[in-house]
């Protein structure tokens, strides 16, 4: 039980500093939330913005990541 935990203290860790990373290093990136394919309505005083491909994108990316480190 406690390899366990132990393991996931260390998961954990490295999601982390994994976020920090893109936190750190996400608005350098210029073409991420400018994809084509992303929802920008601007009328008046509203602006409704939804990032659809950026969103599957990052899914992705997180998704072969998960698959990496499961293996």
């Amino acid at each position: 039980m406690i390899n366990n935990i132990g393991k996931f203290i260390i998961f954990l860790g490295l999601i982390l500093i994994i976020l920090g990373l893109i936190i750190q290093y996400l608005p350098k990136i210029k073409f991420l939330g400018k994809l084509p394919g992303d929802i920008y309505i601007k009328k008046g005083n509203f602006v409704f913005y939804f990032p659809i491909t950026t969103s599957i994108l990052i899914s992705l990316i997180i998704s072969l990541l998960f698959l990496c480190l499961r293996k």
